[in-house]
């Protein structure tokens, strides 16, 4: 006898929305999923989360939590927490690892410390020597706060005043701001989903870079999916990546985004523990590939959280 998929899961509780700036991303995002769910015949209760979280949580009597949400608060580790201290299940990646991820300066930090490819970097602050700092990093930069997604404070650099302005920029959004040098090869991005990395995305934009804008709105960004890469450099890409997402800690579902260097070589650029989930989002297509429609896809996850 099938058990349903009411009796499997119980009441799921359904998290999107929130209250950091991936708020717009995150409630397509939930919009999608939430669908899914239905069409799965899942008991669903889908909460636009709030600063009253905490005390409304427990008045759900869920069994489960999808997590749909994007960037600090729902992403990084905060969340996940509190679902840990509450002992409800949830989907995607634990404490440590949500925190790890959001962080890009100690993602890449720990990632050259295992020898796992990833671009040289500095910290900016208001006494850094911004020549001194372009010098170093070839002379053009992508600056980028620390603990943001989605592209979001991000801006490229290739004079020391561009440089200032850009850190003040993305410092609106974080403390910790990072130059990174900027690669001008391809872009590429790696789903994956419980142990396997789903076939590789080749990303092209003909925005200044692959920026917010161009990730969610824009149908003039272009997705190859099977990407052109080579059998061999496929599964290069597909093992680096899986490589960055478990040195993480990750676990359950995600996404790994990287670019190619003057030197054409990979080099990572971050983990996503809880990608989009919208129409132009990149798990989606990559598990459509792979042989699994949307609302496979959400159910896959969701079962990761049994």
């Amino acid at each position: 006898m099938t058990i349903s998929n009411r009796a499997k899961f119980g009441r799921v509780g359904l998290l999107y929305g929130g209250t950091s700036s991936e708020r717009e991303v995150s409630l397509m995002s939930g919009g999608a999923v939430l669908n899914a769910l239905q069409q799965l015949d899942i008991d669903v209760t889908a909460i636009d989360v709030q600063n009253d979280l905490l005390q409304i949580l427990p008045s759900h009597n869920l069994d489960r939590v999808f997590i749909a949400l994007h960037g600090p608060g729902g992403e990084d580790g905060t969340l996940q927490g509190a679902l840990e201290h509450l002992g409800l299940p949830y989907t995607g990646s634990g404490v440590l690892a949500s925190a790890l991820a959001m962080d890009k300066l100690r993602c890449k930090q720990m990632w050259q410390g295992i020898g796992l490819s990833t671009a040289d970097f500095a910290v900016l602050n208001a006494q850094s020597d911004w020549l001194a700092i372009l010098r170093s990093l070839g002379g053009k930069v992508m600056v980028k706060p620390a603990c943001e997604g989605s592209s979001i404070g991000m801006s490229r650099a290739e004079t020391p005043t561009q440089l200032k302005r850009a850190w003040q920029q993305a410092a609106e959004f974080d403390m910790t701001v990072i130059a990174e040098p900027l690669l001008e090869g391809a872009e590429y991005t790696v789903a994956i989903l419980g142990d396997q990395a789903l076939p590789s995305i080749r990303i092209r934009t003909d925005e200044v870079f692959y920026d917010y804008q161009a990730k969610y709105f824009s149908d003039d960004t272009q997705y190859q999916c099977p990407s052109d890469l080579s059998p061999e450099r496929e599964a290069e890409i597909r093992e680096l990546s899986l490589d960055a997402f478990n040195s993480v800690g990750c676990t359950g579902w995600g996404r790994v985004d990287l670019m190619l260097d003057s030197s054409d070589r990979f080099q990572l650029l971050e983990v996503n523990t809880s990608p989009g989930m919208t129409s132009h989002s990149l798990v989606p297509m990559a598990a459509e590939v792979a042989g699994l429609n949307f609302d496979q896809l959400v159910l896959a996850i969701l079962e990761d959280s049994l």
